[in-house]
């Protein structure tokens, strides 16, 4: 664990501010959201930033190859899983890990803002760790973005029907995440998020 780290750290200590993507391994290249994960990269590559996904298939692809295909920073964090395939081919810059929270302690350290598109149980893992540390201060406030709001809207429906009527949230912690529906929205929050965050420091 503490070589992961060391080794971690040392190939990351000269990034740049990036920006993380987070989504399914499983999302086709034909899907709206691929496509939209492609987008919203290369307008993070525009605005300065650079890319971290996972590494891996589907959303994460698209993350690296909007960023890649616009000359960006494109990194990827990639755990190693026994039914993934390898790291996609659009990643200039790869660390792979073998424990999950030394990957979760990469994308937190050196990512911007959190940007959740459709996914599954990892992609959730992801999303709630980020959040419960920004809400219990143990993180800096970021940027949360949730892309996707006909895939999200149960979700943020049971958050605010059960969770936070149910005493076990309260009110202001749903503004730590935006649902969005388009790229350009993303980024739009990003940006005006992170402005915010730097005036009130």
């Amino acid at each position: 664990m503490q070589s992961e780290f060391i080794k971690g750290f040392d190939e990351l200590s000269e990034l740049s501010p990036c920006i993380s993507v987070f989504g399914s391994a499983r999302t086709n290249k034909e899907d709206k959201y691929y496509i939209e994960a492609i987008k919203l990269s290369e307008l993070i590559v525009k605005n300065g930033y650079g890319v971290i996904t996972g590494g891996g298939p589907g959303i994460m692809e698209a993350g690296n190859l909007g960023a890649y295909g616009k000359n960006g920073k494109s990194i990827g964090l990639k755990i190693e899983l026994p039914f993934e395939a390898s790291a996609n081919d659009y990643i200039d810059k790869l660390v792979t890990c073998r424990y999950f929270f030394t990957r979760k302690v990469f994308f937190l350290k050196y990512s911007q803002a959190f940007v959740a598109f459709p996914g599954g149980f990892g992609t959730l893992d992801e999303l709630f760790e980020t959040i419960t540390l920004v809400q219990t201060g143990h993180m800096r406030r970021v940027p949360i973005v949730l892309v996707g709001k006909d895939y999200w809207k149960g979700l943020v429906q049971w958050i605010k029907k059960t969770m936070l009527e149910d005493g076990k949230i309260s009110k202001k912690d749903l503004d730590l995440f935006k649902v969005v529906d388009t790229a350009e929205e993303a980024m739009l929050h990003i940006q005006s998020s992170l402005k915010e965050n730097k005036a009130n420091f």
